[in-house]
């Protein structure tokens, strides 16, 4: 696959939002001499004052946030020690997935490997071979669809002494976690990241198999308490980070309600409930409906699925189920009896569809067509 050679400069002129950098693969060395403060020099030299960032519109209408490219910077070198920055395990080369025009991508993929002084691969495409780094570690920066293709390519995996997956999008894929058996003891972390656009990172968890960790606050973040205790002793998740982003001509909020129900273990730690607007109660059951999709996916033969919320007037909340068949599957071939055992009740509605409407970094749409 052919890469576009860039300078650290050029990349950095060009914007996260140029179509040269997020509809093309290329590739940027950071010299290790200008790791540090002459990288720090050169970024924010080159950067504009201000950067804008829209949300994906899985919550609602796209939205502009901006951030100071102060703060970008403070955050990529938060995910550089996140990732093993000045351990034995800090990588040597970035192979990344996630476009720069998303904060999260414009982050990994575009400002930690300055803060790590190592060269990147961005890779537009999910097909062909992985590049040839080099490098005994290395840091692949994922979107959901990553993991299945990792474990395409074993072989690239087990080619690295250490390889560190970071992955901030909607719920792990399941293939994550089977990535972590197949590659061998301790070859793969995973570092798993909470955030938003309007928010930057929340928190953070890292995991390298058996069970899911707690979440732990970036260090610039601090909990407040809800207003209003959520269901089953969760509280929503509210807080103060001085990496907010603002809307354009508002200033910067004090605070934000992330929309997430948490259920805190100290000032610093928690375990994560789930999305509010993705917490259904059905037949007087509380369903995940995140977690159920996680869970269906490892379970029914489809291409795609999704569980979206509804309000029904007559039983109240309720969900539809959308599924896209595999391409070896007659609609009329679908088994849906794991959807009614995991759910505990029938769908309202049941659409076989083409395909789901989702965003660049996987996020369900709020809007599908039946």
């Amino acid at each position: 696959m052919p890469y576009q050679k860039l300078t650290a400069k050029e990349l950095l002129a060009l914007g996260n939002a140029a179509p040269e950098v997020n509809d093309s693969s290329w590739c940027v060395t950071w010299d290790p001499s200008e790791e540090g403060s002459a990288a720090e020099r050169l970024v924010l030299d080159t950067l504009p004052p201000v950067l804008d960032f829209h949300t994906s519109g899985s919550t609602g209408p796209s939205r502009c946030w901006r951030r100071t490219r102060e703060t970008a910077w403070l955050e990529a070198g938060m995910l550089a020690e996140f990732v093993g920055a000045g351990t034995p395990h800090a990588p040597g080369a970035v192979v990344a997935f996630a476009p720069p025009l998303h904060v999260y991508g414009a982050l990994a993929t575009f400002l930690v490997p300055a803060r790590l002084g190592v060269p990147v691969w961005y890779r537009k495409e999910y097909v062909g071979a992985l590049p040839e780094t080099g490098q005994r570690r290395a840091l692949v920066v994922a979107t959901p669809w990553i993991f299945s293709l990792l474990l395409r390519h074993l072989d690239w995996v087990r080619s690295f002494e250490h390889l560190t997956v970071l992955y901030s999008s909607a719920m792990l894929p399941s293939d994550a976690g089977t990535l972590l058996e197949q590659a061998g003891p301790g070859r793969v972390t995973l570092v798993e990241l909470l955030g938003s656009t309007e928010t930057g990172g929340i928190a953070v968890r890292r995991w390298e198999g058996g069970e899911s960790p707690v979440w732990t606050l970036f260090p610039d973040v601090t909990r407040v308490d809800g207003d209003a205790p959520g269901d089953e002793g969760a509280v929503p998740l509210v807080i103060r980070s001085p990496r907010l982003g603002h809307r354009p001509g508002e200033p910067q909020p004090a605070e934000w309600h992330t929309g997430d129900l948490v259920e805190p273990l100290d000032d610093r730690t928690f375990r994560l409930v789930g999305r509010i607007g993705r917490l259904v109660k059905v037949n007087g059951r509380r369903v995940n409906l995140d977690e159920t999709e996680h869970r269906l996916r490892a379970r029914l033969h489809c291409a795609d699925l999704a569980l979206v919320p509804v309000s029904d007037p007559m039983i109240g909340e309720h969900v539809d189920f959308y599924v896209v068949p595999a391409l070896d599957t007659r609609a009329d071939e679908l088994d849906l009896s794991p959807v009614l055992a995991l759910l505990g009740a029938r769908p309202r509605r049941v659409h076989v569809v083409p395909a789901i409407s989702r965003s660049a970094l996987g996020k369900l749409r709020p809007q599908q067509t039946p």
